[in-house]
């Protein structure tokens, strides 16, 4: 290894751990070790916003704006709660209301779904006297599974598709065969299946609640026309390179100018609620990620590991899902997977192997992985924070029992999924 390549790994590493250890201050951490890249010369001022994804940038900031225009709509409240009201009794509440919030987080961020849905299973847990804890869980658990179906569901999809040149439409259907989409669903269908199995005690009788008033059904159709109008560019040329960003910024700003003149959803809310850390954090990755392409350490990581594996390809899938999970249960999966989104095109190439195979079976150890702890994903954090407010503690090994099945099933049925069809 070159001296170069020594010093990018080491600020990597120490940047990695950093925000392992500290994850409050994640983005800060992450642009200091861009800082450091800086100072020892590895990256200049233009490489660094060379090696930024605006458009994948562009894509999470439009979607954002138009998703926190639709939670303030209360459509998706509105709905929920019609869900919860046509429910036999409270386990298939806690699996329509899971499956509900998979559906949503599909097309908005994780977080911002736990925040939808987690006032109105406290409700139905008061009014029926028991514990929100399963509902919230399955919430959390539910939503950053399927926050890897399509390209705006989550930060990791955004980051495959950059990588990948992979279009909105390819979450679908990608070189003639069903894609992530399709194995993210299958996965979900195993893991309600498990959380009914698990929830199975809970026979209690639903008991109907007050629904909430639509503030606008505007937001509603600019989801809908959002989602309609990336599917229509994914057609044309640059779709990764400018225009998938374009369509998300033309639609946030829409939603924007709408929300100023709206007397019910204002502009400051929209803007004040969405995740702008996570939008920092995700520059500053790519920053980082592109000093080991800069120096070729991906290329000398790709080769060792491919080493490790012996050139199997089974023997390597199994070990990057599994890996996956291990580090994703515990540690943020943004930089992680950027870094192997990397790494495993390169390692495909030298030793012969289907490429998507890898990758698409990582991003689903990655994303589900979370899963197994109340700290492997942010959905987790502020579903734990939200029962802690109300009164209920929930251990480390009370959301394992929950999460540790969920995950191995889900991961399970999804990486079968894909070797299946892609193998």
């Amino acid at each position: 290894m070159s001296t170069s390549q020594v010093t990018c790994l080491i600020i990597f590493a120490i940047t990695y751990l950093a925000v392992i250890a500290l994850h409050k201050y994640k983005f800060i951490i992450a642009w200091i070790g861009v800082g450091f890249m800086l100072i020892f010369g590895i990256l200049s001022p233009f490489r660094i916003l060379h090696y930024i994804n605006w458009n994948i940038l562009g894509i999470f900031w439009g979607s954002l704006v138009v998703a926190e225009l639709f939670i303030h709509s209360k459509i998706p409240a509105y709905l929920a709660e019609i869900i919860i009201d046509r429910s036999k009794n409270l386990v298939w509440a806690i699996i329509w209301l899971s499956a509900f919030s998979g559906v949503i987080s599909a097309f908005v961020e994780n977080v911002a779904t736990v925040m939808i849905v987690a006032p109105i299973a406290f409700e139905v847990s008061r009014k029926l006297k028991v514990s929100p804890i399963p509902f919230i869980l399955g919430i959390c658990l539910s939503s950053n599974l399927q926050g890897t179906a399509t390209l705006v569901g989550d930060p990791p999809s955004m980051i495959l598709a950059s990588y990948t040149r992979m279009t909105f439409n390819d979450f679908f259907f990608f070189e003639g065969r069903p894609s992530l989409f399709f194995a993210v669903e299958f996965a979900a269908i195993i893991s309600l299946a498990v959380l009914y199995f698990l929830n199975r005690k809970h026979k209690e009788s639903i008991q109907p609640i007050e629904p909430e008033k639509i503030v606008s059904v505007f937001p509603g159709f600019l989801l809908i026309g959002l989602i309609l109008a990336l599917a229509v560019a994914s057609f044309f040329d640059g779709f990764m390179d400018y225009l998938g960003g374009l369509v998300c910024l033309v639609f946030g700003g829409i939603g924007i100018i709408w929300s100023f003149f709206a007397s019910k959803v204002k502009t400051f809310h929209a803007l004040k609620d969405m995740d702008w850390e996570t939008l920092f954090f995700l520059a500053a990755i790519f920053a980082i990620v592109g000093s080991l392409t800069e120096t070729e350490t991906t290329s000398f990581l790709a080769h060792t590991v491919g080493k490790l594996t012996s050139g199997n390809l089974l023997v390597t899938y199994l070990i990057l899902v599994v890996f996956s999970i291990c580090v994703s249960a515990f540690v943020d999966n943004v930089p992680y997977f950027t870094a192997l989104v990397g790494i495993i095109p390169a390692m495909a190439s030298t030793y012969g192997y289907p490429v998507h195979l890898l990758l698409f079976g990582t991003i689903i150890g990655t994303t589900v992985g979370g899963n197994i702890t109340p700290i492997g994903a942010s959905a987790n954090i502020v579903g734990v924070g939200l029962l802690k407010k109300q009164g209920y503690e929930t251990r480390f090994k009370d959301f394992a029992k929950i999460g540790l099945p969920f995950t191995l099933f889900a991961v399970a049925a999804g990486a079968l999924f894909v070797w299946i069809f892609w193998a």
